[in-house]
């Protein structure tokens, strides 16, 4: 009768002795789960192969097809926009260009403007500058220079940016601090009528000489509305006619009526005779001209 006792507290302890030994392992699983630093992790290392020359070729080729693909897209709108090609579908190229690809209303020709500055870069910058933009974002502060102070902005956006390619932001520090080095006040209004200097500027060709009607006024230059479209021109490529305020309406209402006519898609004759009212330097039409151009906007239906 008095063993009883004991053997029943050898049996309590046996179980108590178990149960720890459970607790323990169960602690010791839930803290490794709780705590990953106790963790051991095991890992493989994967070899890499290099590539062939073969796939080097392959991936630099596809890297300028990503850099050039806001180029391309400049350059064919140029093209879609200079031969009329959207004629047959579209009263104007921003129709078309709005209805076809989403477009607003500047965006085609902001690529356009791209295209050719990218050429311009191409052309101009340093042979060991082989940094190039890769989207229209990155080049358009580069718009309010002229073409050769472009590669210079480039050049030094570039530096900025420790050899990459410079953000849109990098790329307007430095054009600005630039324009600050050669700071011209803008004295153009809205609705005034100016000259194209086309000079040296590729991004004139065939402008000069024209007339255009000020749509918006930059820090550094302005929007023009010529008879076949709108362009940025820096103030060095402007030349103001000191119309009164009269004359400048009565040439904003011309240059609506001729840009009407032109955007129809009529025949290259008509576009010549169109031109040739686009670089008339007065501010009116002759009886004859007035005739010809009324009797355009019947056969297009204005």
């Amino acid at each position: 009768m008095n063993k009883l006792p004991s053997k029943r507290k050898r049996t309590t302890s046996a179980s108590t002795s178990e149960s720890k030994l459970l607790d323990d392992q169960d602690l010791e699983n839930i803290s490794v789960e709780e705590n990953p630093a106790l963790a051991t992790i095991d890992v493989t290392a994967v070899e890499i192969p290099e590539l062939t020359e073969q796939e080097q070729s392959d991936r630099l080729h596809l890297e300028r097809r990503v850099e050039r693909a806001f180029f391309e897209a400049g350059k064919a709108l140029t093209e879609l926009r200079d031969r009329r090609l959207y004629r047959s579908t579209h009263k104007t190229f921003e129709d078309y260009c709005h209805e076809r690809f989403g477009f607003s209303r500047r965006q085609p020709y902001h690529l356009i403007e791209a295209a050719v500055i990218f050429d311009n870069l191409v052309e101009k910058c340093e042979r060991n500058v082989h940094i190039l933009p890769t989207n229209e974002w990155q080049v358009r502060p580069l718009s309010k220079l002229d073409p050769d102070i472009q590669p210079e902005a480039w050049e030094q956006a570039v530096e900025s940016a420790n050899g990459k390619v410079p953000s849109h932001r990098i790329v307007k520090d430095a054009v600005q601090r630039i324009m600050e080095r050669t700071q011209v006040p803008n004295t153009y209004q809205l609705g005034e009528v100016c000259q194209i200097l086309a000079k040296d500027n590729p991004e004139l060709r065939g402008k000069g000489g024209c007339w255009g009607i000020v749509s918006q006024v930059n820090e550094f230059s302005c929007t023009v509305k010529t008879w076949n479209g709108e362009y940025t021109v820096g103030l060095q490529h402007l030349k103001s006619y000191n119309y009164l305020p009269a004359e400048c309406e009565q040439m904003r209402e011309i240059c609506d009526r001729i840009n009407q006519v032109y955007s129809s898609g009529l025949e290259e004759s008509v576009q010549k005779f169109l031109e040739m009212l686009g670089k008339q330097n007065r501010p009116y039409l002759t009886a004859l001209e007035e005739k010809l151009l009324s009797f355009l906007e019947m056969e297009i239906g204005v």
